[in-house]
């Protein structure tokens, strides 16, 4: 852990000819060579590539931990787990429950987001806001979601029902299916609340897809999953996702979600600057195979694939590292791939000036991977949260 007031020189290669200078918790110069300044600590990364931190802006829980139930403790937790997996920032995702659950859990990222950055706190991925998944969606279209739990919009109230962060800054993301009876209404209210609105467990024809975009939708959740496909002559929620320049998307790519062949052909159509990779990962995430209760009913992950009693997918059992490893081993480019895990996700929840990229001046969140794609260390807001070197 450094010192308040220390120096690191972070070296990217076995004869560190590159260096990330970091001051406090930001990044203060990158260079050629280990120049001659005062330092507290030297990290030789022995050749390991250095990426900026993954941001995973869709993520129900791992290691036992379901948000939906999860307290401070639990949050806690799961961010300790994700920076061993090179995450540094992430959202909690919220299935569709009753509201004094997601009020209990509000809380508990509440007090997370306000002591986080504490210095005497070890360090750990930062939770960045909160993510309502699906409560106003089709149930046509609810995948492994609750039905039972979806709300109507009429007059606004409704909206009360999503407690919102009273941590300053804080991100809150929603995704739902603009089809639904006052679905442009509905986010026209929440832009103007300044949530971030998303496109997802839907089946809405293109004109309400185009009436949503210009209501202020500007991204589209886990593309290809819960929502119409593409046909030649109609082109479904995917095919305008896909061809709607001016909207991003989030995939899962864990070759189970959406194979890997339409992985590539979502990067080439979409490019790195629009699409997302997120983990949609759940509480079964790290635990291996097996039986497992979650949101009222029992799951099943075998050989890596979760399943429920309807058999429905239900979530991933993948970290963002996965979705990397995943992108890398199609041929995409280190560069690229660093896009589309934090980058983007940045610019998705609007926070890019901050984060998601290696930039002078911006939070020295930070992953080194080595050349089998394994994290030997995660930096923190300028602190190591991880290492195995």
């Amino acid at each position: 852990m450094l010192l308040k007031n220390a120096k690191i020189i972070l070296s990217q290669t076995e004869t560190a000819q590159n260096s990330i200078v970091i001051e406090r918790e930001r990044i203060e110069e990158i260079s050629d060579g280990i120049k001659e300044i005062q330092t507290e600590q030297i990290i030789d990364s022995n050749g390991a590539s250095i990426f900026a931190g993954f941001i995973d802006i869709h993520n129900h829980g791992a290691i036992g931990v379901d948000v939906n139930t999860a307290t401070v403790e639990d949050l806690r937790k799961v961010s300790k787990f994700l920076a061993t997996k090179g995450v540094t920032a992430w959202i909690p995702t919220f299935v569709p429950d009753k509201t004094e659950n997601y009020r209990m859990v509000i809380e508990a990222i509440d007090e997370v987001m306000r002591t986080q950055d504490d210095e005497g706190r070890e360090p750990a991925a930062r939770i960045l806001g909160v993510h309502y998944e699906g409560v106003f969606a089709n149930e046509k279209m609810c995948g492994a979601l609750r039905p039972a739990y979806f709300k109507t919009f009429k007059n606004g109230n409704e909206l009360n029902d999503l407690p919102t962060l009273k941590t300053p800054n804080a991100v809150h993301l929603t995704t739902l299916a603009p089809e639904i009876e006052n679905g442009i209404a509905l986010i026209g209210e929440l832009k103007r609340r300044n949530w971030t609105v998303s496109v997802g467990h839907t089946r809405a024809d293109v004109e309400t897809l185009n009436r949503a975009f210009e209501a202020g939708a500007s991204h589209v959740t886990h593309l290809f999953n819960a929502m119409t496909g593409v046909h030649h002559r109609d082109l479904g929620v995917a095919g305008w996702a896909l061809t709607k320049d001016e909207i991003s998307c989030e995939i899962i790519a864990d070759g189970v979600h959406v194979a890997s062949s339409m992985l590539k052909f979502a990067y080439r159509n979409k490019t790195a600057m629009n699409l997302a990779l997120v983990s949609d990962s759940v509480a079964p995430t790290g635990l291996g195979d097996g039986d497992f209760e979650l949101w009222s009913e029992k799951i099943s992950v075998i050989d890596g694939k979760t399943q429920n009693e309807r058999g429905s997918i239900a979530g991933s059992v993948i970290t963002m590292l996965d979705a990397v490893k995943m992108m890398l081993s199609l041929g995409i480019a280190p560069a690229e791939v660093s896009k589309m895990a934090s980058l983007v996700p940045a610019k998705i929840l609007g926070v890019e000036r901050e984060i998601g990229s290696v930039e002078t001046g911006k939070r020295a969140d930070l992953v080194a991977l080595d050349a089998k794609g394994s994290v030997k260390l995660t930096i923190v807001g300028g602190r190591v949260a991880f290492t195995d070197m």
